[in-house]
């Protein structure tokens, strides 16, 4: 090995004579036609396998992020509803496409009404009494789950003795995939529970809940579509629904009868109650024109409506709760 020269300079300084072929450095800057195999294989858009493997791997940690996220956002809005004491759990489907597809004009963004939220399922919880069965919710339930992934399930409360299988299996059966919440966009959980109106909540943490069943189907329905941007349509519907739900449902014979009256003379006019276009009005008339036992009576144009509206496909869960 060659020693170091120390010699002594002007000045007192010391200059040292390093040899230059122990800190000879390779040369990094490879030449064009020079470089490795290895080298060619990266060019080529081969990647690493310890590069593949690390992003499988990250893949895997944040899918399964997202289910835990999901599955705490559901634990975390039962833990905080009154409805906590769920004691069976009955149905639960995820549906996709109904019989026949009905379209509305200017149709709802989820993300847009809700917010967006990845990762989390917005969940609409409902309690209803079964003694008076929603048949309305039932339809908007269907017409929900031809445009979203709905995870739709049916408990049994406590303070009910027994519900009638039909109700038990209002929401179609079970759906394999239940479990992985992340796979849906909204949930339709609904209670029978002893409740003298039905109540809905969408978000326990800063919502009240929403009561009675016809502002239940308005809100339902807005997922939907928009309600009409004209406010003196807007308010025929609203009257119509009103009507339907105050009158129909819960009026005396004489006032049912004088609905019915109405009802022939605006289907005289058009085929559905709010003009050309189908809508909240129609379901909820057609619900509780069912539900008072007035249908096989009803005028003419009320009978060719009915007709209408059950050529949709959306309305035969509903009927089903009523044979």
């Amino acid at each position: 090995m060659p020693m170091y020269q120390v010699k002594p300079v002007c000045g007192g300084h010391i200059k040292t004579d390093l040899p230059t072929c122990m800190y000879k450095l390779p040369n990094i800057h490879a030449q064009q036609g020079n470089s490795c195999p290895s080298e060619h294989a990266l060019q080529n858009g081969e990647v690493d396998p310890a590069v593949k493997a690390l992003e499988a791997r990250q893949d895997e940690i944040m899918r399964k992020l997202y289910e835990l996220k999901a599955a705490v956002e559901g634990l975390a809005k039962t833990v905080t509803t009154p409805d906590a004491d769920l004691d069976l759990t009955v149905s639960s489907s995820l549906s996709s496409q109904c019989s026949s597809s009905t379209n509305f004009k200017g149709v709802a963004e989820l993300d847009t009404l809700l917010g967006k939220d990845l990762g989390a399922l917005r969940d609409i919880v409902i309690n209803a009494n079964p003694a008076k069965p929603p048949l309305s919710l039932l339809v908007l339930h269907s017409l929900l789950c031809q445009r979203y992934r709905v995870l739709s399930t049916v408990h049994v409360h406590s303070s009910v003795d027994s519900v009638p299988s039909q109700l038990l299996s209002c929401l179609g059966p079970r759906h394999a995939n239940s479990y992985a919440r992340q796979m849906f966009q909204l949930g339709f959980t609904l209670i029978w529970k002893n409740v003298p109106k039905l109540q809905m909540k969408f978000s326990v943490q800063n919502m009240c809940p929403i009561e009675g069943e016809a502002n239940v189907a308005r809100f339902l329905f807005k997922l939907l579509a928009p309600y009409p941007s004209d406010p003196a349509l807007a308010t025929l519907v609203d009257s119509w629904v009103d009507i339907a739900f105050f009158q129909l449902a819960e009026g005396s014979a004489k006032e049912q009868a004088t609905v019915l009256r109405a009802l022939n003379s605006t289907l005289g006019r058009h085929p559905w109650l709010a003009g050309p276009e189908f809508s909240l009005a129609d379901i909820a008339c057609y619900c509780c024109v069912l539900q008072s036992g007035s249908a096989s009576s009803a005028p003419a144009h009320v009978q060719r409506w009915i007709k209408s509206c059950e050529n949709l496909g959306h309305f035969s869960s509903a009927k089903l709760l009523l044979q």
